[in-house]
Order: structure tokens, then C-alpha cells, then sequence
């Protein structure tokens, strides 16, 4: 068994504390003093862990993109016909069985318009995710085609990236309207889209 050293786990708690606080404050909104003092880390030691304050946000996004990895295989490797495996993927979104909701919890939502500008690494990073999510639901619209269970008039890449618009979409106007009806009507339409001729 690999045991981690005191200085990864320190810098783990760092990223997990961070999180937490990002998608509370957005990244501009969080400063280094109150991450450390939240991490419970001595000032100045901030460095000793990573280089700037977007070193640390490369490496926050990078593992959010990871444990996000891990959730998809665990989402889309459900069992069921590929319609039912996407529309599995997407309820997660609306709920996640009993906690915080993927809309609530996705650093795209929170980061993408603000990193856009602010940082090109972190935006690669965040756009890597994103296409990563992109591939697997256009994967797993191709196999619902080939099932029978999607419509055979669906594109399955466009399909898949105008899916993922849409939510994207929903989950900011939810925000903003601390209102989940954009979610459901995105839920209604990507019923509609993969089993309606002419799809998205």
C-alpha cells in the first residue's frame, strides 16, 4: 500500500478546501489568505505548494476534471440501452440521490466565462473536460442508434454538443433564477431529441 506523503495530503486538502470555495465565490472571488486560513495552512506557505495562485488553478481544475472522469464511468457505464444510459447522465444533473445536484457542483458552469479571460491554461484545461464529457455522450448516442432505443435521424456528435449547450444554458439561467424549471425543460427536450425524427 503507497502511503502519500504529509506534503501531498497537505496539498490535496488545499485543492478540496478550494473547490469547495470556488464554487461558492467563483475564482477572482477567492483569495489566498482565506484559503489558507480555511486549509488551515500558515501563511506564506501557499508557494511551497504551488507556484501562483493559477498553478493552483490548473491543478484544481485538473483534478476536478479527473474525479469528474471517474463519475462519468460510473454514469454512462449503467446498466440500460444507450437512451437510457444518456437520459442516466442527465438526471444526475437534476439530482444526485439526495446531495447537491452535477449543476450545482460543475466548475464549468461556475468558471467558464470568467477563466476565459483570465487564464488560457485553465481554459484549456476546462475545454479538455468538456470534450472529454463530449465524446463519451456522442459514444453512447452512437450505440442507442445502433440499439434501436435513439433515433436513427440523430447526428450523434452534434447531438451530443447541442445537448450539452442546452444544459449548459439551463444550469446558468437555474442559477440565476435560483429555479430549476430551465433543468426540466431541458430534460423535456432531450427526450424529445433522441427519440423524435430530425433529433437536435
Amino acid at each position: 500500500m503507497v502511503t502519500k506523503k504529509k506534503s501531498e495530503l497537505t496539498r490535496s486538502h488545499i485543492l478540496a478546501i478550494g473547490r469547495e470555495l470556488v464554487l461558492r465565490k467563483g475564482f477572482g472571488g477567492v483569495g489566498l489568505k482565506e484559503l489558507l486560513e480555511q486549509s488551515a495552512v500558515p501563511k506564506g506557505s501557499f508557494y511551497y505548494y504551488f507556484a501562483s495562485k493559477e498553478a493552483f488553478g490548473c491543478a484544481l481544475l485538473k483534478q476536478y476534471c479527473s474525479d469528474y472522469t471517474e463519475r462519468l464511468d460510473a454514469l454512462f457505464g449503467w446498466k440500460g440501452n444507450g437512451r437510457q444510459r444518456v437520459m442516466h447522465y442527465w438526471n444526475a444533473w437534476l439530482s444526485d440521490g439526495g446531495s447537491a445536484s452535477l449543476a450545482d457542483r460543475c466548475l464549468v458552469v461556475k468558471l467558464a466565462a470568467e477563466i476565459a479571460d483570465l487564464s488560457d491554461n485553465m481554459r484549456v484545461i476546462l475545454l479538455g473536460g468538456v470534450e472529454d464529457l463530449i465524446r463519451r455522450l456522442t459514444k453512447t448516442i452512437t450505440e442507442g442508434r445502433e440499439d434501436g432505443s435513439i433515433s436513427s435521424s440523430c447526428i450523434p456528435e452534434k447531438t451530443a454538443r447541442s445537448l450539452y449547450s442546452l444544459w449548459l444554458g439551463a444550469a446558468i439561467l437555474a442559477k440565476l433564477g435560483k429555479d430549476k424549471t430551465p433543468l426540466d425543460q431541458a430534460m423535456l427536450a432531450t427526450e424529445q431529441a433522441l427519440t423524435a425524427p430530425g433529433g437536435l
